[in-house]
């Protein structure tokens, strides 16, 4: 392997060249889904004198939120691009030199999105899933000399099939046998992320971020901003909103 300067410095340049047009692809990506979030009425309706809801129960906050995030980001990807050289090579088509180790860290990172938002989201609890998610994204690639992302994703393609197969229905989605297979894959894949990561702090937060950031989440949406969120029915979220109305807001509500 040449570790010379040089090629250092022009694999850097190919990066922010990549990254030039990823920022350009999530921009886009971004203002289609905010443009279409601007359906959803963002202010209280009224009807017979009766202003049914308020603005921060409107459905569009989230996404809005999300996609809004989505943006800055992008753009602040694009300013680095730019200042750093990337678009210039990437206008000059030094940066679409496309690897089949590139190509299947893309693919693979596709399929995990694709597995979670169609076979998990609708049907599996939305902590374990997310969970499930982000355990598999820096399981594949954080750290490590080369990525491996097979086994992640057969972890979560195993826990969308099982949920498709389990409980397609809609009737079905509140029933807890594929959050148990979730939580199972979750659980061995955390393990085997431990014992072959590479050893840093990064890889002892993985369990706190992989469960901590949709918790978090999920709960500001449903009780924060009253939101309608992922199966409500899920195995760990059932728990969490059974207890909150039942037992804290009671208390603070006396």
């Amino acid at each position: 392997m040449d570790n010379s300067p040089d090629t250092a410095a022009q694999e850097t340049r190919l990066l922010r060249a990549r990254d030039f047009w990823s920022a350009l692809a999530l921009i886009a990506l971004s203002l289609f889904f905010l443009w279409r979030t601007l359906d959803i009425p963002l202010g209280g309706s009224n009807g017979a004198g009766v202003n049914s809801a308020d603005w921060y129960t409107s459905a569009a906050i989230v996404p809005l939120g999300l996609f809004g995030a989505l943006l800055v980001l992008a753009c602040v990807l694009l300013s680095i691009s730019i200042r750093s050289g990337g678009a210039a090579q990437a206008l000059s088509a030094a940066g679409l030199g496309w690897s089949p180790r590139e190509l299947w860290r893309f693919a693979a990172v596709g399929l995990m999105l694709l597995c979670y938002i169609v076979g998990l989201v609708p049907r599996v609890d939305f902590i374990l899933a997310s969970g499930l998610l982000i355990t598999a994204l820096i399981a594949s690639f954080h750290g490590r000399p080369a990525p491996r992302p097979l086994l992640p994703l057969l972890a979560i393609a195993v826990a969308a099939l099982s949920a498709l197969v389990m409980h397609f229905p809609q009737a079905e989605w509140a029933r807890h046998g594929d959050d148990w297979v979730a939580l199972a894959l979750l659980v061995a894949l955390t393990l085997w992320h431990q014992l072959t990561g590479v050893r840093d702090r990064a890889l002892r937060l993985t369990p706190v971020l992989a469960l901590g950031v949709p918790l978090l989440l999920i709960c500001a949406m449903a009780f924060g901003f009253r939101q309608n969120v992922p199966n409500r029915g899920g195995l760990i979220f059932a728990k969490i909103e059974y207890s909150y109305y039942v037992h804290l807001r009671p208390i603070w509500r006396s």
